[in-house]
C-alpha cells in the first residue's frame, strides 16, 4: 500500500462511492439553495448563500452584511428570510458555523442553539457550531 496524490477523476471516484454508500443510510433526500441578498439604492450590502443537505437540513455557508449596516437589523431580515423560505422547501434543521470574530451572539440572539466548539489558542481563534430546528 502506498500514499498517492489524487487526480480530479479519482477524487470524483471517490466522492461518487461515498454517495454511493451514503445510499443506505440517507432516508429523505432534498435539493435546494437559498441565495438571497439585500440592496440599498442599487448597492447590494448584505448577502446569504445556503444549501440543502440530506435529511431536510439547510447548510448556512455564507452571511454577510457590509460594515456600514450591521446592528441595523438588515442580518436578522436575511435569517428570517432564509428560515421563512427554508420551511416552504421542507427544511427542518439550519446548521451553521461561525467564527469568535463573526456572529455568535447574533445567532444566539436569533434562536440557534451552540452545539459544538473549539478553540485554537496557538492560531488565535474559535468556532462555534449551531443549529435551529424549524416548525
Amino acid at each position: 500500500m502506498n500514499i498517492i496524490d489524487l487526480t480530479e477523476t479519482q477524487v470524483e471516484d471517490i466522492e461518487t462511492r461515498l454517495e454511493e454508500y451514503d445510499e443506505n443510510y440517507i432516508t429523505f433526500k432534498m435539493d435546494g439553495n437559498i441565495q438571497i441578498g439585500v440592496e440599498d439604492n442599487g448597492k447590494l450590502i448584505a448577502g446569504l448563500d445556503a444549501c440543502i443537505t440530506a435529511f431536510k437540513i439547510l447548510y448556512v455557508s455564507t452571511v454577510f452584511v457590509d460594515e456600514n449596516y450591521r446592528r441595523q437589523g438588515v442580518g436578522e431580515m436575511l435569517i428570517r428570510e432564509m428560515e421563512k423560505r427554508a420551511l416552504t422547501m421542507g427544511v427542518n434543521t439550519i446548521r451553521l458555523d461561525t467564527f469568535n470574530w463573526q456572529g455568535k451572539d447574533f445567532y444566539e440572539a436569533l434562536g440557534y442553539t451552540c452545539v459544538g466548539q473549539y478553540e485554537n489558542a496557538e492560531d488565535g481563534y474559535s468556532e462555534y457550531f449551531f443549529l435551529k430546528r424549524l416548525g
